[in-house]
């Protein structure tokens, strides 16, 4: 008997969505933030899932679905029960620029992440003709889309990790507000 309520309750993972087109390098910098090394990867088909820990007692489980143009019709059944959306863009592609600012206007559109926080990865930084992250932030009218919730857009290189930390700690402090205004008690920090 003793045993059973010496036991700590689990604490509730964060659930976090990570989505973007075909090629923008959503799980380059997963496997980045991972395994802190460069690893190649190729197209995903279907979803890839990881823990991540940032730092002591903080876990996101982050869904990283594919990105295809048959796979973006499948977005919206990732969106249940999720805390926090990434997204990622790359920067350098010009030609799709649009195609990706009307996925990111579509899911956020989606009501299972209705005021759930964003962050908006501007990926490739590193790359020549690479647009700002405000350039970004312009094109893809993220104050207007996103002005009912957390957000923000973070310059980044998945290759290098250049930015990534940065822009998952934005989300993990984003995450938890949001998860403790809706009442969240054990938020997604874990017992000592």
């Amino acid at each position: 008997m003793g045993l059973l309520n010496s036991k700590k309750p689990k604490a509730k993972q964060a659930r976090i969505l990570l989505l973007g087109l075909d090629s923008a390098g959503k799980s380059t910098l997963l496997y980045k933030l991972k395994l802190d090394k460069d690893i190649v990867t190729i197209p995903t088909v279907g979803f890839n899932v990881e823990m991540i820990e940032l730092a002591k007692g903080v876990s996101l489980t982050v869904w990283d679905v594919g990105g295809q143009e048959k796979m973006r019709a499948t977005w919206g059944l990732y969106c249940e029960n999720t805390d926090g959306l990434v997204y990622v863009v790359d920067s350098t592609d010009t030609q799709r620029l649009e195609d990706s600012r009307k996925e990111f206007e579509h899911i956020l559109k989606n009501e299972y992440i209705k005021n759930v926080p964003v962050v908006l990865l501007a990926n490739k930084q590193d790359m020549p003709g690479a647009l700002s992250a405000e350039d970004i932030t312009r094109m893809f009218k993220v104050k207007q889309l996103c002005s009912d919730r957390n957000w923000c857009v973070q310059p980044c290189c998945a290759v290098t990790g250049d930015g990534l930390m940065e822009g998952f700690q934005k989300l993990t402090g984003f995450v938890k507000s949001h998860m403790k205004s809706r009442g969240d008690t054990l938020a997604f920090f874990k017992q000592h």
